[in-house]
């Protein structure tokens, strides 16, 4: 797990999994948020753990912020704009 960085406050995980085109989209979509938005990105591979494939079968990727879900499948910019908007206030 990546360490806590005081200039990026938001840790974001991607569950996803290698040669996933929808894992591949979501991590670019995100790539170019990084400019706009104080995050860290860190990307688990449901492969490498039985209990992560288990928990996420096919359903790849998952965003995450901490122990809450963003969104899977797509990246929705609404609901990422909203993990911001609860920490600027």
């Amino acid at each position: 797990m990546a360490a806590p960085d005081p200039d990026f406050p938001v840790l974001l995980t991607v569950y996803g999994r290698e040669h996933c085109h929808l894992c591949q989209d979501m991590l670019a979509a995100l790539q170019e948020l990084k400019p706009d938005y104080p995050f860290q990105l860190e990307v688990v591979d449901v492969d490498s753990d039985s209990d992560l494939q288990s928990r996420y079968g096919q359903r790849v990727p998952v965003l995450m912020a901490g122990n809450r879900e963003i969104c899977h499948y797509h990246l929705d910019l609404n609901a990422f704009a909203r993990i911001f908007q609860r920490i600027e206030k």
